[in-house]
């Protein structure tokens, strides 16, 4: 099952790159501190030179560049009205949980110097309305509409379907913790990225989802107290938590902790 077609971004929903056209849009490229630096896509420019898409990179902090470069390519497409409404109405959209609040947010602290409008979190669905137009800068005048995330309504292939389960754009209880767990220490020896081993104390990398999880619950004390029936009676006996270790692991993960890794 994971030797299907291999889709470069698993992140971009294609049913949105349908609607969106020609429109003037721009593509952001969120939580790039987690990124492998050896497989960061690289900037073409797009969208600097009039072309209708944009590709935002690390050079300069995603908020100073988005208001120009919006008001750029708005200001040279067709618009309709435009001396009567010289506002901008923005839509951002994106799969869920990639940081689309947080980047509302981020634009009103520092054009409008206000606290955050829409509610964030670290995992999907926080979002579950299309809410009103949010300011985020008064020259020129921008609002931006916060949207709920949007994934197809099928997945091309089970993979791609793992590698949005991890980064968080899926609820993890629908895919399963231990199944994810094992699927990223599968991603994590793929890409010779260990450092799940000095983090845990292994001794050297595994293949085994079960005796990675181990260590993980030792090392981070993940451990319950199960009640056992004996012909004495009732004994509490201290075990091994290993759901609670799958969790702290593809937490450890997405915040970082086990290295920069790039799924795609």
């Amino acid at each position: 099952l994971l030797n299907g077609a291999h889709i470069p971004l698993s992140g971009r929903n294609p049913v949105l790159q349908e609607a969106l056209g020609i429109r003037p849009h721009v593509l952001v490229l969120n939580k790039m501190d987690l990124a492998d630096p050896r497989r960061q896509p690289v900037s073409t420019g797009a969208g600097l030179a009039g072309d209708p898409a944009a590709a935002v990179t690390a050079l300069l902090p995603v908020s100073l560049q988005i208001v120009p470069l919006v008001a750029k390519l708005v200001d040279n497409s067709p618009r309709y009205h435009r001396a009567e409404s010289t506002e901008y109405s923005i839509m951002v959209i994106g799969v869920p949980n990639v940081g689309k609040s947080s980047l509302i947010n981020s634009l009103r602290r520092l054009h409008l110097k206000k606290g955050k409008a829409t509610a964030v979190g670290g995992e999907p669905g926080v979002t579950k309305a299309v809410l009103t137009r949010i300011q985020v800068c008064e020259k020129p005048l921008m609002y931006l509409v916060d949207t709920p995330g949007v994934l197809p309504p099928k997945l091309g292939d089970v993979e791609t379907g793992m590698k949005l389960a991890l980064c968080g754009a899926i609820r993890d209880h629908l895919v399963g913790e231990d199944i994810m767990a094992d699927y990223l220490l599968y991603t994590l020896n793929k890409r010779q990225q260990f450092g799940y081993v000095r983090r845990y104390g292994l001794a050297e990398a595994s293949d085994h989802i079960e005796h990675v999880l181990k260590h993980v619950a030792l090392a981070q004390g993940r451990t319950q107290k199960v009640k056992v029936l004996t012909g004495t009676g009732n004994v509490n006996v201290t075990m091994l938590n290993y759901p609670a270790a799958a969790y702290k692991f593809l937490r450890d993960f997405r915040a970082g902790h086990l290295g920069r890794v790039t799924l795609d």
